[in-house]
């Protein structure tokens, strides 16, 4: 079984992978209970928020895409952000403010990640504020379990700001008097990546014992979502009885109208396929979390404490982690390793995580080395296929010898044409006679799946790929090749469409095959023939669309497959000159058919 055999039955094996974990892990819907979480404020959105809108088109960054929101969204910001008395963030990673109105985390920017390819594009925004089109905020405050009339602060409560700007080691406290004996504090404070811990408290003046309820929740809309497939989920989010949940997307959040994660909570909230904004408990407390459609494309992340009862002269409080940033593997991990269970596995890897990580380490490691991601992958693509040189020497000793015990299987065959049972017994017997191995030619199937999906996976998910550049006209990696053949390269006003958008990869791709196909020997079937010599063109056609970075691998691999054909060709003369035999067969062969005709 030839190499570029194997490659097109490691991407058709591929496929039946993803086909099979969409029939497998298919999306459950149980009856959901209506969450007990009314008494939770939420700031009135006024007109905008939900009225009709046309459908939101879902990219792979996220964020919106109509241009007439856009145009909105930047005047609104403008207001909003313009507002006295915001309390300014001003982290190495993330920068924005904090609404002193209703206590809300309403806007986040990210210092070190760009909206498009663009080095002018601006920053990516992850939070911003309440009745926006983009919004997403985060919110944090009390409310009275017991419907006792106790004042407890609302969404358009002033708070007072003490300290500023939010950055490590410079904390910033609200403080807010109900007038009724209760003081309530929420304490900020940011580390050096995307990680602010929220400490809400509240000391009782008075003279009787009060009950009061501490939540937080982020609030965002689905208009600003990544694109949400079988195999990159977008949308809840949450670890739960020390599992991750991937399988509620807003859809199911609208059906449901509110889910209740009846097991211990982790970790909760919304993700993109970069970005990700969650609630993390304060370790040891049962806290419930829930899933919530508002309306208008708004959805919410409740995480609610148990009941706190502070007697007088007493203070009660509780610690919320709120991350809002980029899904960085390293930070991610970083954070599971001080006790953030299961955080790393909020980039959706998929079954294969297993094999995918030591894939992704060493194309960092490389890319460390060669400064450049593009050249990375090359690295890679020529460390993997070291790795599997003796693989493809012993597949080439294999095929050598089923070619030359052909002439007895022959024999055999005719022998034994009426009796199968006999023929494969007396098959059987004549592999193990001459030493020959019928299925050593296919391990690098089984080789090449694991690393081709780990390759594929990672530069769908990892945000370390997005926007890097290889060369010329490839400036990102993560992203199809941007230059066309039937456009003539963006020279004609016109996009091609998807399965028309033929690059210079996608050209290199079928040209590699190809050449690989005229170094194997010839296929026994004629149409088998046909159809290899097809193959290579039509994958052209199927890979067009792929990240350039997976094209670049494979186109790669091609180029080192010739090379190793030619060598391992010069080991074994035999095949060579089968392959010159075959070729000179089918060129007869033709000629006469063509006489006859």
């Amino acid at each position: 079984m030839l190499d570029n055999r194997n490659l097109i039955l490691a991407v058709v094996l591929s496929l039946v992978v993803f086909l099979g974990y969409e029939v497998v892990m298919s999306r459950l819907y149980p009856a959901s209970e209506q969450a007990p979480i009314e008494q939770i404020a939420q700031p009135n959105a006024g007109a905008d928020t939900p009225r009709q809108r046309a459908t939101a088109k879902h990219i792979r960054d996220g964020g919106l895409t109509d241009p007439a929101e856009e145009q909105e969204e930047v005047r609104d910001l403008q207001s909003a952000l313009a507002q006295p008395g915001r309390v300014r963030i001003d982290a190495p990673e993330v920068a924005g403010s904090i609404n002193p109105v209703g206590a809300r985390v309403d806007d986040i920017v990210l210092k070190t990640h760009r909206q498009t390819v663009e080095k002018d594009s601006g920053p990516v925004r992850i939070f911003s504020p309440n009745g926006t089109p983009a919004q997403a905020f985060a919110q944090f405050g009390w409310v009275d379990p017991n419907n006792l009339g106790v004042k407890v602060p609302t969404p358009s409560t002033m708070w007072q700001a003490e300290g500023g700007p939010l950055a490590p080691g410079k904390p910033v406290t609200l403080t807010w008097d109900n007038g009724q004996g209760l003081l309530f504090r929420i304490r900020f404070t940011i580390d050096q990546y995307y990680m602010l811990s929220v400490e809400q408290s509240v000391t009782n003046r008075g003279q009787a014992p009060v009950a009061v309820q501490p939540y937080g929740f982020i609030n965002r809309t689905s208009r600003t979502a990544s694109t949400d497939t079988w195999n990159l989920h977008s949308g809840p989010i949450g670890d739960f009885a020390g599992s991750v949940n991937f399988k509620w997307d807003y859809d199911d959040v609208d059906e449901a109208g509110s889910v209740a994660n009846e097991q211990p909570t982790g970790w909760v909230g919304f993700t993109d396929i970069y970005w990700l904004s969650t609630l993390i408990p304060q370790a040891g407390d049962a806290a419930k979390t829930y899933f919530r459609a508002l309306g208008g494309e708004s959805y919410r992340a409740d995480l609610i404490y148990d009941t706190e009862t502070v007697a007088p002269g007493a203070s009660s409080s509780t610690t919320t982690q709120l991350f809002a940033g980029a899904k960085e593997s390293a930070v991610l991990d970083m954070y599971e390793d001080a006790g953030v269970q299961n955080f790393g596995l909020s980039i959706d890897w998929g079954w294969f995580r297993w094999f995918m990580k030591p894939i992704f380490w060493l194309l960092r490691e490389l890319y460390a080395i060669a400064g450049n991601f593009g050249v990375a992958i090359i690295l890679l693509t020529v460390v993997i296929r070291g790795l599997m040189f003796p693989v493809a020497q012993r597949q080439f000793a294999s095929m050598a010898q089923m070619r030359a015990v052909q002439p007895k299987m022959k024999a055999l065959q005719e022998r034994h044409k009426d009796d199968k049972p006999r023929l494969q017994q007396e098959m059987g017997k004549l592999y193990k006679d001459e030493g020959v191995n019928p299925l050593a030619g296919c391990l690098p199937i089984f080789l090449q799946i694991p690393i081709f999906f780990a390759l594929y996976k990672t530069l769908l998910v990892a945000i370390e790929m997005r926007h890097k550049p290889f060369v010329l006209w490839i400036r990102d990696l993560s992203a199809p090749d941007p230059l066309h053949i039937l456009n003539l390269f963006g020279l004609l006003p016109f996009d091609p469409p998807g399965f028309l958008s033929i690059g210079v990869l996608a050209v290199l791709l079928g040209i590699t095959m190809w050449l690989q196909f005229k170094l194997n020997p010839s296929a026994m079937d004629p149409a088998q023939q046909q159809i290899f010599m097809i193959m290579p063109w039509v994958l052209m056609f199927v890979m067009a669309p792929f990240a350039s970075g997976l094209l670049l691998y494979w186109i790669t691999s091609n180029l080192l497959t010739l090379a190793q054909q030619k060598y391992l060709y010069s080991r074994h003369p035999q095949l060579k000159a089968q392959v010159d035999k075959d070729r000179a067969d089918k060129a007869r062969a033709a000629e006469r058919d063509q006489a006859k005709g």
